[in-house]
């Protein structure tokens, strides 16, 4: 072989395994693209700062109960002069000498109100966190599955308008044809022609809407993806906790995290409540210390004084000019605005609930009505040509029979897709959206290689 031929191998080879690479990369399923916008995502990533910051506020709610110790040093060059007046003469003398001064100490709260208020608010501000971050997972997996369904829709779209072009196209092919022979009507050509046009409109749009969908979806994830896996034909109903509303109530209730975040919300008002109203109450202290001083003072000039001390020390405020009254009413005032936020939050929610609720339901009854729709869409479109060959109907009827029918295959498509973000929508509200539950999803899509389109 030559030196020519093997490097035209080489280069194929090449060219043939960076294509597969490629493709391969493209190719993701439903959970490998979920991955992906884990580790991808701005927004959540985020969100997982903003949660590693909040709950320091524990850390740091804790240190007000927790021993507080502090070291100093001190280090000095005197000039001094001394006048010494007495029973005789006045007499003066100068002192050069340096002084040192080291001291320990540590404050040990006892009775500290104030400090038991910042203790709970700072538990109530990490719980916070960790609800706001909770919604925020959530919310990232209802969202990334709503980007990924609408890629699928679009890619759905394009499929089913490329196959009605298709068909229009062979429609007008067999028109032209029947006119040369002098067996069709102008009529019947200039329909098909005329749908043809409108159909290769639509399908542009399609495919710009697809490329707009991959878009927003490869923002997300952090990569191109051009191809996805497709919604398996046969569909099934997803298992549900329960059908009775009621049910879903009592569990938003207690797992809902905006809810739960709300909640925190009014504790720590509440708490700041109690921490203005400190501002009235003693506070008691262990005071102890440890301190060296050497020649601190003329009057210790030349000594060294070792000093150990242990003691209580306690603080009662009498008057700071109404500011802790004012602070007080204030706090009071935001208490009582977060229990109404509180109350709006949880109206919001089984408000939203109920809708995902009786989406969920409505879409069930859509699909099988869609499915009805289809089936005898296709069953018109056979009536339909035997029809026109038998002189009943016309030309533009098989036409329009056919639109109907892609109509309903899209309408039906669409359904599925919502009846699941539905699904999704539904357990968020509820509080307890899982990636089990997308997990579950994702036994509805097969790769293009698992199977054919019913396309």
């Amino acid at each position: 072989m030559s030196r020519k031929t093997t490097l035209s191998v080489f280069k194929i080879s090449f060219i043939l395994v960076l294509f597969l690479h490629t493709w391969q990369a493209s190719a993701m399923t439903l959970m490998e693209a979920y991955e992906a916008a884990l580790a991808n995502d701005s927004v959540y990533r985020s969100a997982q700062h903003e949660n590693e910051a909040g709950q320091q506020y524990k850390e740091i709610g804790r240190a007000n109960l927790l021993p507080n110790i502090s070291a100093s040093y001190a280090y000095s060059r005197n000039n001094s002069e001394i006048e010494i007046s007495g029973a005789g003469p006045t007499r003066s003398e100068n002192r050069n000498y340096n002084s040192k001064n080291a001291i320990i100490q540590l404050r040990q709260p006892i009775i500290n109100m104030e400090g038991w208020a910042r203790f709970n608010q700072g538990n109530a501000q990490s719980n916070l966190s960790a609800m706001k971050f909770e919604g925020q997972r959530q919310e990232l997996i209802s969202r990334f599955f709503v980007l990924f369904s609408s890629a699928n829709y679009a890619k759905d779209v394009v499929a089913f308008s490329e196959v009605e072009k298709d068909s229009i196209k062979k429609q007008e092919e067999a028109n032209k044809l029947m006119s040369q022979r002098g067996e069709g009507t102008k009529t019947a050509l200039i329909e098909s022609q005329a749908k043809l046009s409108l159909t290769e409109a639509q399908l542009i749009e399609a495919q710009q809407s697809l490329a707009d969908a991959q878009n927003a979806l490869a923002v997300m994830i952090g990569k191109e993806v051009t191809t996805l896996d497709r919604l398996v034909d046969t569909f099934e109903v997803l298992p549900i906790e329960s059908e009775d509303f009621s049910t879903w109530t009592n569990i938003a209730l207690k797992n809902n995290p905006e809810i739960l975040t709300q909640q925190q919300g009014v504790e720590i008002a509440k708490q700041e409540v109690k921490r203005n109203r400190a501002g009235h109450m003693p506070r008691l202290d262990v005071l102890a210390s440890v301190s060296k001083t050497e020649s601190d003072t003329t009057s210790t000039f030349n000594q060294d004084i070792n000093t150990n001390s242990i003691g209580l020390q306690l603080n009662i405020p009498l008057y700071s000019g109404g500011s802790v009254n004012a602070s007080t009413l204030q706090a009071e005032a935001n208490y009582k605005k977060a229990q109404d936020d509180l109350e709006s939050k949880t109206n919001e929610v089984l408000l939203e609930l109920r809708k995902q609720h009786t989406a969920l339901k409505t879409g069930l009854l859509k699909i099988e009505a869609l499915k009805q729709s289809v089936a005898s869409s296709d069953l018109l479109v056979a009536a339909t040509k035997k029809s026109l060959v038998g002189g009943v109907r016309t030309n533009l009827d098989v036409l329009d029979a056919r639109s109907q029918l892609y109509g309903a295959k899209r309408d039906l498509a669409l359904a599925k897709y919502n009846y699941m973000v539905s699904y999704l929508n539904l357990k968020k509200s509820a509080g307890v959206l899982s990636v089990a539950d997308l997990e579950k999803l994702s036994t509805y899509f097969v790769s293009e290689a698992g199977g054919t389109s019913s396309y």
